[in-house]
C-alpha cells in the first residue's frame, strides 16, 4: 500500500542505543496523539483478545549529526513537528519536558530527535540526504 503521507524521525547519532530508543518511542507517541488519522484499529488476535491499535503506516527512522536544520525545513514546510531536547533526558513527566522546550528559543534547542509528519513529497524533500539508521 502506497501513502499519501510520511512519517519520518530523525535521532542524533551520538546518542546511546537506550536514547535513541526512547526518543524514538516518545516522538512516535507523538505522532500518535497530535495526528490521530495516523492510528489505526485496534488488533485482535485469534483467541479474542484486544490490543492496542498502532501506526497505520511505516514509520523510517534516520540518523544525523545536527537537528536544528532540519527542524527548520520542517516548519517552513509546514510539516507537522515534534522535538525531543537534551534537557528532556533529565526531567520525570509531561509537564517537565514541555517547561524545558518552552524555556528555550526554537534555534536554541539542543535537539537529539525530531518527527516529522505530512505529505510524503514536503517530508522527503526535509530529509533528503540523510540516512536511515542503521
Amino acid at each position: 500500500m502506497r501513502f499519501d503521507t510520511k512519517i519520518g524521525i530523525v535521532v542524533r547519532q551520538d546518542l546511546a542505543a537506550w536514547q535513541k530508543l526512547n526518543v524514538t518511542a516518545f516522538l512516535a507517541g507523538a505522532v500518535a496523539g497530535g495526528v490521530p488519522e495516523t492510528v489505526g484499529e485496534p488488533y485482535e488476535d485469534g483467541s479474542g483478545n484486544v490490543y492496542l491499535p498502532m501506526l497505520r503506516q511505516p514509520v523510517l527512522i534516520y540518523a544525523a549529526d545536527s537537528l536544528t536544520e532540519i527542524r527548520e525545513k520542517a516548519v517552513a514546510r509546514g510539516l507537522r513537528v515534534a522535538v525531543y531536547t537534551e534537557e528532556m533526558f533529565k526531567t520525570g513527566h509531561d509537564a517537565a519536558n514541555r517547561a524545558v522546550v518552552r524555556a528555550v528559543a526554537a534555534p536554541d534547542l539542543q535537539l537529539v530527535g525530531l518527527a516529522v509528519y505530512g505529505p510524503k513529497n514536503a517530508v522527503d524533500k526535509t530529509l533528503k540526504g540523510l540516512s536511515l539508521h542503521p
